[in-house]
Formats: C-alpha cells, sequence, structure tokens
C-alpha cells in the first residue's frame, strides 16, 4: 500500500534531495554495460539488485545525516513498452520489472525512513523516444495510451506518484499527466534543455508548462528540470512569475556540455561538485518553490552533499524570512 500518495510531504516547506545519475554510476563505476542506458536491466539477478540497493541507500545515510527528506527513485527511465521489447524483454516482463523495481524500494525505506527523513516512492518514467534528440514525436493521445500501461502499473503498486524525466516536448508529457490522472496517480513533470536553456523541441521551459497547465488543469502536483546543467537556464527565470512557482525540482547534470557532446563523449565527466552545489544554491535566489535538489547524469554522492552543505541553511533562511513576512502581514 502506497504510504504518501493521499499527502507527498515534498510539498510542504521541507527540503529534499534525489539520488544523483544511477545510469552513469553503473556504467563509469561498476564497468557494467547498459544497453540504451536501461538502469532496469541490473535488476535481472540478485548481484543487480543489491547494486541498486547499496547505491540508494548510499543516499538515503546522507537524507538522514542531514535531517532531510529523500525522493526515492525507482531504476525504471527505461522501463517502458518500447524500449524493453528492444532488450528483448515480454509484456509480462513489464509489468514484473515495474513491480519488482518498487519493491525494492519498498525495503530500502523501511530500513532507513525517520521521522526527520520521510522516503517518497517515485516510480520513473522516461520518454518513448531518445531523451536527448526525439525522432519521433507521439500525439497528446498516443502518449496517453502508451505511457498508461508502465503508470496503470505503478498505481497498483507502493509508490507514492510518478515522475516523467527528461521530457523534450509539451504534446508527452500532457499525455502522461492524462494517464497519471486516471488512475488517482500523483505526477511530476520534469522537462530537459539544451545549453540554450530551451527545450530540444525549440519551446522555453517557460511555454512547455504553461501548455501543460492549460491542458490538463494544472495537474502535475509540480515541474523539474533534469538532464541539463543549472545554471543553463537560470536566464530565463524571471522571479515573479506564476510559472517558475510551479517548478519545486532540479536535477541538474555534473557536466556543463551540451547533449550532444555528452552523446558523443568516450569519458564520463563529473565536472566539479564544488561548483554545482553553488550553482544549485543559486536557483534559490530564482525559485521560490524549489525544495528539491538532485542529479542527473555524472553526479554521485560528491555532488549530492555539496548540495546539502550549499543549499540547506539557505533553504531554512529563505523559509524563515518567508514566514517572519507572513506573520507582519497577518498582524
Amino acid at each position: 500500500m502506497a504510504k504518501y500518495r493521499n499527502h507527498l510531504p515534498q510539498l510542504s516547506d521541507a527540503f529534499f534531495i534525489t539520488e544523483g545519475g544511477v545510469e552513469t554510476t553503473l556504467m563509469y563505476a561498476h564497468s557494467i554495460e547498459l544497453p540504451y542506458f536501461a538502469a532496469f536491466h541490473v535488476l535481472k539477478d540478485e548481484v543487480g539488485c543489491e547494486l541498486i540497493r547499496n547505491y540508494a541507500s548510499s543516499f538515503c545515510n546522507v537524507a538522514q545525516k542531514h535531517g532531510i527528506g529523500f525522493i526515492l527513485e525507482s531504476a525504471t527511465w527505461r522501463a517502458n513498452p518500447d524500449w524493453m521489447r528492444k532488450l528483448g524483454y515480454s509484456d509480462q516482463d513489464v509489468i514484473d520489472v515495474n513491480r519488482k523495481a518498487i519493491e525494492l524500494l519498498v525495503d530500502i525505506r523501511n530500513k532507513f525512513e525517520t521521522e526527520k527523513t520521510q522516503i517518497v516512492i517515485d516510480g520513473c518514467i522516461g520518454p518513448r523516444d531518445d531523451g536527448y534528440h526525439p525522432n519521433v514525436l507521439m500525439t497528446i493521445e498516443e502518449a496517453q495510451a502508451y505511457h498508461a500501461t508502465q503508470i496503470d502499473i505503478f498505481s497498483k503498486t507502493s509508490a507514492d506518484m510518478v515522475t516523467a524525466l527528461t521530457l523534450t516536448y509539451p504534446e508527452e508529457a500532457i499525455g502522461i499527466v492524462r494517464a497519471a490522472k486516471a488512475v488517482g496517480m500523483p505526477v511530476a513533470i520534469s522537462f530537459t534543455m539544451e545549453i540554450d536553456g530551451k527545450l530540444p523541441t525549440g519551446q522555453t521551459l517557460k511555454e512547455a508548462i504553461e501548455l501543460v497547465d492549460e491542458a490538463t488543469e494544472s495537474t502535475p502536483i509540480y515541474y523539474m528540470a533534469n538532464c541539463v546543467y543549472p545554471s543553463h537556464f537560470q536566464h530565463a527565470l524571471i522571479p515573479g512569475g506564476s510559472w517558475t512557482a510551479r517548478i519545486h525540482g532540479i536535477k541538474g547534470n555534473a557536466s556543463k556540455k551540451s547533449h550532444t557532446e555528452l552523446n558523443n563523449a568516450k569519458e564520463l565527466d563529473e565536472g566539479n561538485p564544488v561548483e554545482f552545489g553553488e550553482d544549485n544554491r543559486a536557483l534559490l535566489d530564482k525559485l521560490t518553490s524549489l525544495n528539491i535538489i538532485g542529479g542527473c547524469c555524472g553526479t554521485n554522492l560528491r555532488h549530492i552533499e555539496e548540495v546539502c552543505k550549499t543549499c540547506i541553511n539557505v533553504f531554512d533562511q529563505s523559509k524563515h524570512n518567508a514566514d517572519s513576512i507572513n506573520n507582519i502581514d497577518k498582524s
């Protein structure tokens, strides 16, 4: 049974972190081949399951140490039907793998959750096509029908919510939101951007968020950005804009390189963890609702530790100042 599906704790004023880039960690730190960047592929045996347990547990320890919340994501970004078929999995495997991924997280939460460190189990959804350069764009109806398979599976597990990561165009996001709404699953939408701060299909983040909200009656619980370096879209964030208040999360890349450069890279670019922390902290000045920070490609424990060092006190102080202003207004 889902623990937080009807009262997600990250919708409060609490600070949450997520893990870093699980795929790049498996590939470069553990020398595991991941065809199609499919982290779920390691769940096929107990050795792989233990890798995921240890990986997620290390970030839970960081959250515990700092007394903050944690969004525990399933390794299912590629576990949707098309990608799984490319790897030889059956339709029944789609069900079994997604269920198994969530069950594994339940055990981790039971082990690490405390009163201060609430742990939300998040069913991770990825795009149907390439996450950097989509070749085929779906209609809203096609996206809803396609992603309903994975979302329906999650709705029958202990997943508290679903998050669609690395989306490249609004129509796919709208379809995902409608599929989630149909089965009562809270859904967060995360777009990726190029180094110019625009989606791969050319829209601005503002345009994408407003299109999705208009088409879904603002159904997403919040929006995020991922697989983009934190400073690459700061220029597009205008404080006070109602659309920016919808952004609660960022999962940035370690590298400042473009998507094309990352695709062609022969070695992992881990960037500068200290600078990564500082550049995420700078986003707190522009995004008043930002309370979820994690990592994407190339990030690891060092990056998330730096986020905690640089962002938690700033976040707490900004919330204290906001509360003080609200109290003055009420008096």
